[in-house]
């Protein structure tokens, strides 16, 4: 069953619970922070943004979890096989970081010791300012990157959790095209639009404490006409909808189920081997070869994250809804896997 939301309204009722779970192709759910009926320490928002090329990337996130601000700067050189993630946190910010209600209007601005970012809007564009210090090999990162030709259609789902009082709102927005330069240890990497894309991941919610998901995304062109995908699972009930998308063209293509397979080595997962994607449909059929792990492991007890952000490149098939077959190969995107106890 995928239930499509159709209409505006607010997103919580007067008990703060969903009134409506499922999909839909635009930000129609109207998200107020002041109808949350549930613990302020549960709330959790961020605003994530990852600029790709295929050869290098920037990750850039400010995240407000109520108890734990984090605010991360990630720099991914993929021919070379290396990445640089520095992330860091603040206490009890709780919603004071003044993420925006909304994803289509709003600014957002945090500083630290020694770093700042910044999303805003300039008209119909994003602009994404950010600094920090000893960031490399002891040297700063600097960049300004523009995303343009927000495509009219996105990923939007509204997910529900066993607990009263808990779910997930979240939009992604796939395909949006990404120019600018980022500087670090005395190199520069360039962002051209003509082959460079961008995902804005706008989460905001009440989570439950122990939760294990798992999240693919990528953005690009087939034959000059931008292509994409978000697909993943592992969170609240998403027996109403769930959170696969193709997107060809600004418009999105729902899909139903697509199961990662992440091959094991020693009864471990294997993140480094070659990966595998199905769907109870048949519309998404994809071979992974990865690059790279961003992998990253906090276990303070009760507080545990265990990322393993994997990027590498899709081979396969995916099918439109009035049954285009997209053929893509070495199509640059990532999968995680990602447990956490927050």
């Amino acid at each position: 069953m995928q239930h499509e939301i159709t209409a505006a309204q607010p997103l919580l009722d007067e008990k703060g619970n969903l009134r409506e779970a499922g999909y839909c192709k635009k930000l129609l759910p109207i998200y107020r922070r002041r109808d949350i009926k549930a613990g302020a320490m549960r709330i959790k928002e961020w605003d994530y943004y990852l600029i790709n090329n295929g050869h290098f990337a920037v990750a850039l996130t400010i995240d407000d979890n109520s108890y734990m601000g984090l605010d991360s700067i990630s720099l991914l050189n993929f021919d070379e096989g290396w990445e640089k993630t520095k992330s860091p946190m603040r206490a009890f910010p709780m919603g004071k970081t003044g993420l925006p209600e909304s994803s289509e209007t709003g600014d957002v601005s945090i500083s630290g010791k020694g770093y700042h970012l910044s999303f805003r809007h300039e008209g119909a564009d994003r602009v994404l300012d950010f600094h920090m210090e000893d960031f490399l090999d002891g040297a700063a990162i600097d960049g300004r990157i523009r995303l343009t030709d927000e495509p009219e259609e996105s990923m939007v789902i509204c997910t529900p959790f066993p607990k009263a009082g808990h779910f997930y709102y979240n939009q992604k927005i796939n395909c949006l095209r990404a120019s600018g330069t980022v500087t670090a240890a005395g190199r520069s990497y360039t962002f051209d639009p003509a082959d460079s894309f961008a995902v804005l991941d706008w989460g905001r919610g009440v989570w439950t404490y122990h939760n294990t998901w798992y999240w693919g995304s990528a953005s690009g062109q087939v034959d000059g006409v931008p292509f994409g995908w978000n697909i993943g699972y592992g969170f609240g009930d998403t027996s109403a909808a769930s959170e696969n998308m193709l997107f060809y063209g600004g418009k999105a293509h729902k899909l139903s189920q697509v199961t990662f397979h992440i091959p094991q080595k020693d009864g471990r997962d294997d993140f480094l081997a070659p990966w595998t994607f199905t769907s109870d449909d048949g519309r998404f059929e994809m071979a992974f070869t990865p690059v790279l792990d961003r992998a990253a492991c906090t276990d303070v007890k009760l507080i545990k994250s265990d990322q393993h952000q994997v990027f590498g490149r899709f081979t396969g098939t995916a099918t439109l809804d009035d049954g285009t077959v997209i053929r893509v190969e070495d199509f640059p995107g990532f999968a995680e896997k990602v447990e956490n106890k927050w």
